[in-house]
């Protein structure tokens, strides 16, 4: 078998079939949109939501609160995370991402303080809790914010 030889399985396709063609076609006239009516019109798709007139779900529905516009979107990681690090080593938002700890830094990451930390390292990120720059000056490190 050649893929020039290749078609679809017996009754898979169909013709298509064309409305509007005569009454000897049976669909014809009316083209299966009945007799008269809002629907049988061209042009009857009518507008998104409308009900008919009864007050439409997305009106029915009450609103709360805003999106505020100017938020930032932080990651958080844990400094028991950065353990993976050998000893010395210079740990950028970049260097997170080729281990996996990160995978979209989106607006900035931030390092939290849950875990121990038992390398020497020097850390660059955005923010850092409190608990979390005290653990990895006292491993020896530098915590400094970009």
């Amino acid at each position: 078998m050649h893929l020039g030889e290749l078609k679809p399985a017996k009754g898979a396709t169909t013709k298509e079939f064309r409305k509007g063609r005569g009454t000897g076609s049976g669909n014809g006239k009316t083209s299966g949109r009945g007799h008269k009516g809002q629907k049988s019109r061209s042009g009857s798709g009518g507008k998104i939501g409308f009900e008919g007139g009864q007050m439409p779900l997305y009106r029915r529905l009450p609103k709360r609160g805003f999106t505020n516009r100017n938020t930032k979107e932080i990651v958080a990681i844990n400094v028991s995370l950065l353990n993976v690090f050998d000893d010395g080593t210079e740990v950028t938002i970049e260097a997170l991402q080729g281990k996996g700890l990160v995978s979209n830094p989106r607006d900035g990451v931030k390092l939290l303080g849950q875990g121990d930390l038992t390398k020497k390292l020097t850390v660059r990120v955005n923010q850092y809790s409190k608990a979390a720059a005290e653990k990895i000056e006292a491993a020896g490190g530098k915590a400094e914010v970009i």
